[in-house]
């Protein structure tokens, strides 16, 4: 076996101190540079891995940055989440690339609403930390206490004072999207939603819904809002639901493109025509989306580009950067494919 590397096996080779290679290591600006590219030249001769445990312990900075994500279903875990839900993966991806960019490394756990977080953040001795989605209050009190730079995705604007925010502008997602099907001469328009009491984000995008049919002077009626799990799973069954809802529906608005995926499965299954019977509008134009058949009208946020935005936010933070605004609002956009068309005559 090879033995390890340390910092006394650099100094001894360089024939200085033990100090002179660590301030070397951590850049610190006390050597010739004569020395230091000698210091340096041996480093990589000698194949050194720097013990980054120690050096976190020594100087508090770990390059470490957490992010947290919401484990709803009793049952869930965040290897679930990952795997059921692309937008996550799609957001940590970009968490990764930029992280990595800059030199930083990335820990990832799911939390439940009855646990803390701060004693994850204090035994990984995180540098920042990225939450997602919506927790109950007294996690948002406890992350106060945190002494780091803290960034919420998607979070419900009463929570977000005091913290970094990045977010979209639901409301006007679901506008655009309902918008989208009424120029198509839809009025019966369902939407298909997670819980709207629990999620601002699924409220905002019905409120954007309501808004577009009251400008068509169309009535909001509650039969047509249909509320399962944000899951393929979920869709799935809203799926069978609008089926057999008997409300003349011809279009539905989802609040969610994974959602989406479940409703066109359910549909296909029982030989129903996207568009040709119902068109369909997501939200989200995630990356699988490039695999569905017909391909999906959505409303398209960066979620690759959220992770990055995410991450330069806790860096520059971290790194004495100005940073300009706390609320950053990302654009959004309708992307027309071909899960939509005009209503036949």
């Amino acid at each position: 076996m090879k033995k390890k590397i340390t910092i006394r096996d650099i100094a001894k080779r360089a024939n200085v101190s033990v100090a002179t290679v660590s301030n070397v290591i951590n850049n610190i600006n006390k050597v010739s540079d004569e020395t230091r590219e000698k210091i340096l030249k041996i480093i990589e001769e000698l194949e050194y891995q720097p013990d980054f445990t120690a050096r976190s312990l020594s100087n508090r900075k770990s390059n470490l940055i957490g992010i947290m994500l919401p484990l709803i279903e009793e049952d869930s875990n965040q290897s679930t989440l990952l795997r059921d839900n692309p937008f996550y993966s799609e957001f940590i991806s970009g968490v990764e690339y930029e992280a990595r960019k800059r030199g930083y490394d990335v820990l990832i756990t799911g939390i439940a609403k009855n646990q803390s977080c701060k004693e994850w953040v204090d035994k990984r001795n995180l540098d920042g930390l990225i939450f997602l989605g919506i927790y109950p209050d007294i996690l948002y009190q406890e992350m106060q206490k945190l002494n780091i730079p803290i960034v919420l995705i998607d979070s419900d604007k009463a929570h977000t004072y005091g913290f970094y925010n990045i977010s979209i502008d639901d409301v006007l997602g679901g506008y655009i999207a309902t918008k989208h099907l009424l120029s198509l001469g839809h009025t019966k328009i369902a939407l298909a939603t997670g819980s709207l009491e629990d999620s601002s984000v699924n409220y905002n995008r019905y409120i954007g819904y309501k808004k577009a049919l009251q400008e068509h002077n169309i009535d909001v009626s509650d039969d047509l809002v249909f509320v399962d799990n944000i899951s393929f799973d979920g869709g799935y069954k809203l799926g069978n639901e609008i089926l057999k809802s008997n409300k003349n529906i011809t279009a539905i608005f989802s609040v969610a493109d994974i959602v989406a995926y479940g409703i066109m499965k359910c549909f296909h299954d029982n030989k129903i025509k996207i568009p040709d019977d119902y068109s369909i509008v997501g939200f989200d134009n995630l990356k699988v989306g490039e695999f569905v058949y017909p391909p999906l009208t959505t409303i398209n946020q960066n979620i690759f580009q959220k992770g990055i935005v995410a991450v330069d936010t806790i860096i520059n933070h971290i790194e004495n950067e100005e940073v300009f605004n706390k609320n950053i609002e990302l654009p959004i956009e309708l992307v027309v494919k071909n899960s939509t068309k005009k209503v036949d005559i």
